[in-house]
C-alpha cells in the first residue's frame, strides 16, 4: 500500500501577528515518526505559500491530506502571502472551486486557522472530511489539536476519531478552546440549532409547534421554551445560553408579541450576536403571524430588524410554504440576503416637509381610543403627556442656529417621543430633519472610529437623498475626524438648501467603547463650537439622546455634555397621571391616582400600561395592584426582561442586591449607580446614593432574589 501523503501549507505574512508554525509542523512530524503506522505517512511542507504555490503543490505532490496552518479572517477568507510577503486573502468560494478539482484525490483538509469554519463548509462540498475553527484559536491550542489529530491517525484511527482525539488533547490541557474545532463531512447536511421565539397562544403556539416538529424531524436541534425548559432550569440563563448557541433565530411576530419586552430583548440579543460574529450567526428569520408587513413594529424592533427579510403567515394554508422555505434555508446553511428598506420615520426629502410618524391630525377629543403603549408615542397620539417647561425649552432651542440639545433619562421615559416632536417643530420652521437611531448600526461599527464616522456620514447622506461620495473626501493623509468634518462641511451642509436638525438617538451604544466615545463626542463638541464663528456650521442643529450618565473620561473642553441645553425628563406628576386617566375615559379620584403611583411611581410606560388595561375593563385597580409585582400580572413581561438583563451582569446584580436589602438609600460606586439608573431600576439621590425606583421593582426583585430587608 502506498503511503498517504500529508501536504502542510504554512503562511505567516510579514504584516500579520507571529504564529508558532514551525513548532506545529515539527510536532506533527515527530508524532508521525513515533507512530505505530509511521510507514503509512509522508509529510511534505511548503512555507510562505502564495495562491499559485498551493495549486502547484497539490498538482506535484498529489496529497490525500492537506493541512493549512496560519491566519484566517472568517468571511474575508484564509490569509496567504503575495509576492511581497504580505497578506493576501483567498475566499471560501475560491478554495471550494480549487478543491473541487482534487475531489478524487484529497480525502481530508485541516484548516488550523482562526475563523475557518466558513471555508470548511465550502470545501466539504467536494472533500469527505474538513476541519475548521468556529472562532479564534490560540497558538497553544492549535499546536495541541494538530498533535492529537495526527497522533490518532498514526495509530490507525479514522479521520472522525482523529478529530475527537485532537479536541480531547486540548481539553486534557484544561484549555477552554476544545470546542473551537469543527468537523464537516461531505455527506453531512449540517444539523442546525434553531431557537423559536413565539407567543404561547394560538395561532402562534400552533405554528411554533408545527415548525418545531418539522425541523426536528429533519434532524435539526430545535429550542422552544415550553418544550425545552425543564423544572429546575433557570429560564433566563437557559434562554441566553440557547440564543448564544443557535444558528437560526426563528421569530414569530404577531400583533401581541410585537409589544412584548421579552420578545424585543430576545431580538436585541440575537441581533447583537449576529453583528459581532464573523459568520453572522444566528441568522434572524422573522415570520409575521396574521400581522401584515404593512403593520408597524415597535420602535426598538424596527431598528433591530432593519434590512432583515420578513415572511407572512395568515392561515393554515400558508404553513407548508413557510415550513419548506425554512427547511431549504437550513439545509443549505444559508443566511437570507439583506433587503434594502426605506425607513419611513427617517425619510427626508429636500424641498418637502416629510414628517416623522406622519398621521392625520385629528381635533382633540374628550376621550380617545385607548392604545397599547410600546416605545415611541405616535406624533399624533392623544396620549403624549407634556412635562412643562421641557417641551417649550426644546422647541425654542431647536430653531436656534448651531443649537445642541441633550436629552437624558432612563429607558421608557419618552426621550425618543420628545426628539420626534422637536424634529417636527424644526420642520414646521422649514428646517430639514433627520432622526438617526444608533440601533440601526451593527454593533461592530462602534468598536472603530473610522467605521463609525463613515456610517454616520453615509447614513445622513442617504436620508438627505444625496449620493454617497465618501471616497472623494476620505483621505488617509488627513485624520479620520477631519475627513468626517470635511464631508459635512464641504458636502452635506453645502448641498442642503436649508438648515439641518440631526437627532442622534441611543448614543449610549458608543459609551461601551471609551476611546471611540471620547473622539466621537469630542467631534460633536467641535462642530457645536464651530457654529459660533462659521455661517455654514450654524445650519446644523444637534439633538443627542441617551439613557446612561456619561462616565467616559473626557476633556472638559472637548465634551459636548457640558454645553448646550441639557434636558432631564422627569416622571409624571399626580396631576399628569390624572389627566392621562381622563384621556383614557377613566373618571379617577386622587385616591386612585395615589394607589397606582404608590406601586409604579410616575414611570410613563408603567402608568400607560395600567391605564390602557383599566380603560379596556380587562382588570380592576385592586386586581392590578395585587398581581403587579408578580410574573402573572400585567408587568410580568417587563419584570422578566429586567431580571434577565441583571442575570447577565453579575456586578450590577450584586450592587442591586445591596440596594434592595437596605432599609434606606445607600451609596454605590458611581458607574454602577449610573448603570442601574439608566436601565430604570433605581433613583439617583445625589453623591452616589440610590434607592429602588418604585415598589413594583422593590417587591418583585426582593421576592425573586430571596432578599429580606
Amino acid at each position: 500500500m502506498k503511503p498517504r501523503k500529508i501536504l502542510v501549507l504554512a503562511a505567516n505574512p510579514r504584516d500579520t501577528s507571529r504564529l508558532r508554525l514551525d513548532e506545529e509542523v515539527r510536532e506533527v512530524e515527530e508524532e508521525l515518526k513515533r507512530a505505530n503506522q509511521r510507514a503509512e505517512f509522508q509529510v511534505f511542507s511548503r512555507w510562505s505559500v502564495r495562491s499559485e504555490d498551493v495549486q502547484r503543490a497539490l498538482l506535484d505532490i498529489q496529497p490525500q491530506i492537506v493541512h493549512f496552518s496560519g491566519h484566517g479572517e472568517g468571511e474575508a477568507g484564509l490569509v496567504l502571502e503575495n509576492d511581497a510577503g504580505k497578506a493576501q486573502l483567498v475566499s471560501a468560494a475560491s478554495l471550494g472551486r480549487l478543491f473541487k478539482l482534487f475531489s478524487d484525490q484529497v480525502e481530508c483538509v485541516v484548516l488550523n486557522a482562526c475563523y475557518s469554519e466558513m471555508q470548511a463548509d465550502e470545501i466539504r462540498k467536494h472533500i469527505n472530511f474538513v476541519v475548521g475553527m468556529n472562532q479564534q484559536i490560540g497558538d497553544k491550542a492549535a499546536v495541541i489539536f494538530a498533535t492529537g489529530f495526527y497522533r490518532a491517525l498514526g495509530a490507525g484511527r479514522s479521520y472522525e476519531d482523529a478529530f475527537e482525539f485532537g479536541c480531547n488533547a486540548i481539553d486534557l490541557e484544561s484549555i477552554p478552546e476544545y470546542l473551537t474545532p469543527v468537523l464537516r463531512r461531505k455527506a453531512d447536511r449540517k444539523a442546525q440549532r434553531v431557537f423559536i421565539s413565539y407567543r404561547s397562544k394560538d395561532p402562534d403556539l400552533k405554528l411554533a409547534q408545527q415548525l418545531h416538529d418539522a425541523l426536528a424531524e429533519a434532524g435539526h436541534q430545535v429550542f422552544m421554551a415550553a418544550e425545552s425548559i425543564r423544572l429546575g432550569d433557570t429560564w433566563s440563563q437557559r434562554i441566553q445560553q440557547e440564543l448564544e448557541r443557535c444558528d437560526y433565530f426563528l421569530l414569530l411576530l404577531s400583533q401581541h408579541s410585537v409589544n412584548s419586552e421579552m420578545v424585543t430583548e430576545e431580538i436585541r440579543v440575537a441581533r447583537t450576536l449576529r453583528d459581532v460574529r464573523p459568520d453572522h450567526r444566528p441568522a434572524i428569520l422573522p415570520v409575521r403571524v396574521q400581522f401584515s408587513l404593512s403593520s408597524p413594529l415597535n420602535y426598538d424592533q424596527r431598528g433591530y430588524l432593519n434590512q432583515i427579510q420578513q415572511r407572512e403567515w395568515f392561515t393554515e394554508a400558508d404553513t407548508p410554504r413557510v415550513v419548506q422555505e425554512i427547511l431549504r434555508l437550513l439545509a443549505e446553511g444559508r443566511i437570507p440576503e439583506p433587503v434594502k428598506t426605506d425607513i419611513d420615520e427617517s425619510s427626508v426629502k429636500q424641498g418637502s416637509s416629510a414628517r416623522i410618524d406622519a398621521a392625520p391630525d385629528h381635533p382633540p377629543l374628550p376621550v380617545a381610543e385607548p392604545e397599547l403603549p410600546g416605545g415611541q408615542v405616535d406624533i399624533a397620539s392623544q396620549f403624549y403627556v407634556e412635562r412643562p417647561p421641557v417641551e417649550d425649552k426644546c422647541y425654542e432651542a431647536i430653531i436656534k442656529p448651531g443649537a445642541l440639545i441633550r436629552i437624558k433619562a432612563p429607558r421608557q421615559m419618552g426621550k425618543t417621543s420628545l426628539m420626534s416632536r422637536m424634529l417636527r417643530r424644526a420642520e414646521d420652521q422649514e428646517i430639514l430633519a433627520v432622526p438617526l437611531s444608533f440601533q440601526l448600526a451593527e454593533s461592530s461599527v462602534f468598536t472603530d472610529l473610522d467605521r463609525l464616522l463613515r456610517w454616520l456620514c453615509s447614513t445622513v447622506g442617504r436620508r438627505l437623498k444625496l449620493p454617497n461620495r465618501l471616497n472623494d473626501w476620505w483621505d488617509d493623509l488627513y485624520g479620520i475626524k477631519d475627513n468626517c468634518t470635511a464631508y459635512f462641511e464641504e458636502y452635506l451642509l453645502r448641498e442642503c438648501d436649508r438648515s439641518l436638525a440631526l437627532g442622534l438617538d441611543e448614543v449610549d451604544m458608543v459609551f461601551q467603547h471609551p476611546e471611540v466615545a471620547s473622539d466621537f463626542f469630542g467631534l460633536l463638541r467641535a462642530w457645536h463650537e464651530a457654529a459660533k464663528t462659521s455661517k455654514l456650521w450654524k445650519k446644523l442643529r444637534l439633538i443627542v439622546v441617551h439613557s446612561t450618565e456619561v462616565y467616559v473620561p473626557m476633556n472638559i473642553n472637548q465634551s459636548p455634555f457640558n454645553v448646550g441645553l441639557a434636558i432631564e425628563l422627569p416622571e409624571f406628576t399626580a396631576v399628569q397621571v390624572e389627566d392621562l386617566a381622563t384621556r383614557h375615559g377613566l373618571p379617577w379620584t386622587s385616591d386612585q391616582t395615589s394607589q397606582l403611583m404608590e406601586m409604579v411611581g410616575g414611570h410613563p410606560f408603567l402608568v400607560r400600561v395600567a391605564l390602557y388595561h383599566l380603560a379596556r375593563r380587562e382588570t380592576s385597580l385592586d386586581q392590578l395592584l395585587k398581581s403587579a409585582p408578580t410574573e402573572a400580572g400585567l408587568y410580568g413581561d417587563h419584570l422578566r426582561r429586567h431580571l434577565w438583563n441583571l442575570e447577565q451582569r453579575a456586578e450590577l446584580m450584586t450592587a442591586l442586591k445591596q440596594v434592595l436589602a437596605a432599609p434606606r438609600s445607600i451609596q454605590l460606586p458611581s458607574v454602577q449607580a449610573f448603570q442601574l439608573h439608566s436601565i430604570g431600576l433605581v433613583d439617583l439621590q445625589g453623591n452616589g446614593y440610590v434607592a429602588p425606583r418604585c415598589n413594583l421593582y422593590r417587591h418583585y426583585l426582593r421576592d425573586r432574589l430571596n432578599i429580606r430587608e
